[in-house]
């Protein structure tokens, strides 16, 4: 498992480098849920494990403070790899088709137990959110992904505006998202609780593969902020990932 791990931090630094441009994920035109599949979301002994973080948990300070990343990853994160492999016990294995991936369970979420789309949605949205953070994050994004934005929002600042909206209006739960639909376009969204942009939902308002992803449920941020969302919000574009972001959106 810790050569796993090892492997995924080399594979991850190589794509926030942009060095996988032509590799063999870009040539077998693999999706950033595949890279997630193989690289982030380790499986030991048959089960679903809990991945480390690539940095400390004191990290991202000042802007999310240790308790908070420590409770989040090691009490939240670790209870949604729990009861995700629980819930993988009650279904027929054939069901999910093999080999078992979350992109075939978000394919067939809808006809499955509520417990699975709550917890693969929660183990699989966090691991890809710990790539989206990072100590030397913030700033402003570069590359592709910086035309792309400024080609369908205009600028930076009305990106972020509009994804801080989004983030804002999600009532209750749930996460916000930048994602590339089908047709190679950017788009903002959110989503309840723990689904994401890639389920097969009709609740899914807006479908495609994750660039960037933002969790607002208040465990996320209440230690510091409380009910302050705003703040956290600020908060994440000083640590945002934008080299991650900008490999995801060159898969």
């Amino acid at each position: 498992m810790e050569n796993s791990r090892r492997k995924f931090f080399k594979k991850a630094a190589a794509l926030t480098l942009g060095a996988i441009a032509s590799s063999e994920i870009i040539k077998a035109t693999t999706v950033a849920s595949s890279f997630l599949e193989k690289e982030i979301l380790p499986i030991d002994a048959g089960k679903y494990t809990l991945p480390a973080l690539p940095y400390a948990y004191d990290a991202l300070e000042p802007h999310i403070d240790k308790l908070t990343m420590e409770i989040h990853h090691s009490k939240h994160h670790q209870g949604y790899v729990a009861n995700l492999n629980k819930a993988l016990e009650t279904v027929d294995g054939n069901i999910l088709g093999s080999p078992q991936t979350f992109e075939n369970i978000f394919e067939k979420i809808a006809k499955l137990p509520a417990a699975l789309r709550n917890n693969a949605g929660g183990h699989y949205n966090h691991s890809l959110f710990w790539t989206m953070i990072s100590p030397k994050g913030g700033g402003e994004p570069t590359g592709k992904l910086a035309e792309a934005i400024k080609k369908e929002f205009g600028s930076t600042e009305e990106f972020k505006k509009q994804f801080t909206e989004a983030a804002m209006k999600r009532f209750g739960s749930g996460w916000a998202w930048l994602v590339k639909t089908k047709e190679g376009k950017l788009a903002i969204t959110s989503t309840a609780n723990q689904d994401n942009p890639l389920m097969n939902l009709t609740e899914i308002e807006v479908k495609g593969n994750v660039i960037l992803a933002l969790d607002v449920w208040e465990h996320a941020y209440y230690l510091k902020n409380q009910n302050r969302r705003a703040d956290y919000i600020t908060s994440f574009w000083n640590v945002v990932n934008w080299e991650m972001a900008e490999g995801l959106y060159n898969l």
